[in-house]
């Protein structure tokens, strides 16, 4: 079937837990893509973590049929660290489901998703789910989606993803509102890279749209941006397994097997051509991603680095966004220097590098990426405060700032604004809709990736959602804060603060430090110094052996003998013991 007028492309949008999988459960059932005695909760979600967490972290493409029209969905994450996974879903259709919980209502990310769409000019079809809860407010969800985004009450569907209610006239409008795919069959050959995995036996798989042309089996191909030529060794459909078929043509989303072993000549935003008959012009991707948070991935057995590396290079593959460097670090040996979407990106990646390779793991805290402006007038970019240059070759140090939005209920307001001064950060906005607000804000990203989140959640009693965008740098004046343990700087430990906070941060650390690293038999210094003037310190005492214990009486001289060769043991252990830290002492200084 490649009749354009016969196919819809479209994207489920919505906040998360707002119930996109289970709608995307129910379209398998009822289009019989899935034989209902095999079709599990959240099908399209692969991942033991996305069961678990019970959230989309991956996109995830099917093809149904449905009164004889092919309807191809794409599944999208609906957390804010994964907003690259959706701009990229959106790059390859020509519509959007904007779902709304009817007990919730309208939370940050959907108006994130809603103006994404509108930026790309896509078709939306604006639904209420949920509406068997016994909690549901649909006339109240569907007023204020009537007042924030201009629908008509008439346009917006009723349904319940979980009970199967409304769901047909959800795949009719598809085919009624959801404008046919655009392209032209008789050009050369041109397909968007959406999305890319790696398979032991096809190489590359490419997941595609196609905008001209059709790709056939044995077709010799061209990635544009790589300049890399290959050979197509299968293309088909997701059904949602890979379906293999002869060809795929304009209009189409499916898979294409390059048959390539080196993952970096896929990446994702590239556009595949005919080797034979190349398109001259490229597609325009999706939006970018850049990594905004950054942190230090080391083995915690040292001879594991390679086995890291290679679990890295294959993760990379099912993960466009994580991108990483080699890193030495005194105190941890050879690691990589990652960066990442978010903080729930980062435990994404932790936690399937330990599952699926096997590895134990320690992860430094969490930092961002700062500007130098240098004396001699050149621009330095670092993301590992252990490379900031000397402060005698600095003129200016610049952070980054982000455009966030806080959307709650209105009594909520005052707690919340607080918590974003307390956070070095200022209100900018405030508009009112129903019993909501959406705050619009302006702060600091370094605050954002310690506790912010967390803390939002706390003063909202979990009435508060997130969203943001990254906004532009501004200076700030900071220092690099070294935590000395035993004497040794702990690279690992060290963080640019601001000034005029490096005592209070400097004096919690240390005092947080002494809770979490083990007592030994010496005595262990703990200090936290700025450009080697120590600004807080704390002691571990150590173990203490009573080796009086088996003197009855006599002189006092034995005694004092005794205790006073201790003393010289105990100096002498302090000098050459080493002191082990645990991967607590790294995550203690997220609570700092």
């Amino acid at each position: 079937m490649n009749e354009l007028g016969k196919i819809r492309n479209f994207a489920i949008l919505a906040h998360i837990d707002h119930g996109k999988s289970t709608l995307a459960d129910r379209f398998l059932e009822i289009t019989n893509t899935v034989p209902t005695g095999k079709l599990m909760e959240q099908h399209l979600d692969r991942m033991d973590l996305e069961r678990e967490k019970g959230i989309t972290i991956k996109l995830a493409p099917v093809s149904m049929n449905w009164k004889g029209y092919r309807l191809n969905l794409i599944d999208t994450p609906g957390h804010v660290d994964f907003t690259y996974e959706v701009s990229r879903s959106l790059a390859a259709v020509e519509g959007v489901l904007l779902l709304v919980d009817a007990t919730q209502g309208i939370e940050a990310q959907t108006l994130s998703n809603y103006l994404l769409s509108k930026e790309q000019r896509l078709n939306l079809i604006p639904i209420i789910n949920k509406i068997d809860l016994p909690n549901a407010q649909v006339e109240k969800v569907k007023k204020s989606m009537v007042d924030t985004f201009g629908f008509s009450a008439d346009e917006i569907l009723e349904v319940s993803a979980k009970e199967g209610t409304g769901i047909e006239e959800v795949l009719d409008e598809v085919i009624k509102r959801i404008p046919k795919p655009y392209g032209d069959i008789s050009k050369p050959s041109r397909a968007l890279v959406f999305d890319s995995m790696y398979d032991q036996f096809k190489g590359v798989v490419a997941y595609v749209r196609v905008f001209d042309g059709k790709f056939k089996t044995k077709d010799k191909i061209k990635l544009l941006g790589t300049d890399t030529e290959a050979e197509a060794t299968e293309v088909g459909y997701f059904s949602p397994a890979q379906e293999k078929k002869e060809e795929i043509s304009t209009g189409e989303i499916g898979y294409l097997a390059t048959g390539l072993k080196n993952v970096n000549k896929v990446s994702v935003g590239d556009t595949i051509t005919s080797a034979t008959n190349p398109t001259r012009e490229a597609l325009s991707g999706y939006k970018p991603f850049k990594s905004m948070v950054f942190a230090g991935i080391f083995p915690v057995n040292r001879d594991e680095f390679p086995k890291l590396k290679d679990a890295l290079e294959k993760l990379k593959l099912n993960d466009a966004a994580l991108l990483y460097e080699p890193e030495n670090s005194p105190a941890l040996g050879f690691g990589v220097r990652a960066g990442f979407l978010g903080l729930l990106h980062m435990e994404i990646v932790q936690e399937r590098l330990e599952r699926e390779f096997d590895l134990e793991l320690i992860i430094t805290s969490p930092t961002v990426s700062y500007k130098i402006l240098k004396t001699d007038g050149s621009t330095q970019e670092i993301s590992n405060p252990t490379k900031l240059p000397e402060q005698t070759k600095i003129k200016e140090i610049q952070e980054p700032w982000i455009k966030g939005s806080i959307v709650t209920l209105n009594n909520y307001v005052g707690p919340i604004t607080q918590l974003v001064h307390d956070k070095r950060g200022q209100v900018e906005n405030m508009e009112y809709f129903s019993d909501k607000v959406k705050i619009s804000t302006k702060q600091p990203l370094a605050e954002i990736v310690s506790d912010f989140y967390d803390r939002l959640k706390t003063v909202s009693s979990g009435f508060a959602s997130f969203d943001w965008d990254l906004d532009q740098y501004k200076s700030i004046d900071a220092v690099k804060l070294e935590v000395l343990v035993a004497k040794e700087s702990v690279d690992a430990l060290s963080q640019i603060v601001p000034k005029k906070n490096a005592y209070n941060i400097g004096k919690a650390l240390v005092a947080r430090l002494k809770k979490v690293i083990p007592r030994q038999q010496f005595e262990i210094s703990l200090q936290a110094a700025i450009g080697g003037k120590i600004i807080a310190a704390e002691q571990i005492p150590p173990f203490r052996k009573d080796v009086t214990q088996k003197l009855y009486g006599g002189d006092r001289t034995r005694k004092d003998k005794l205790l006073d060769k201790q003393k010289k043991g105990k100096s002498r252990m302090k000098k050459v013991g080493r002191v082990e830290i645990p991967q607590e002492a790294f995550l203690s200084i997220l609570k700092v």
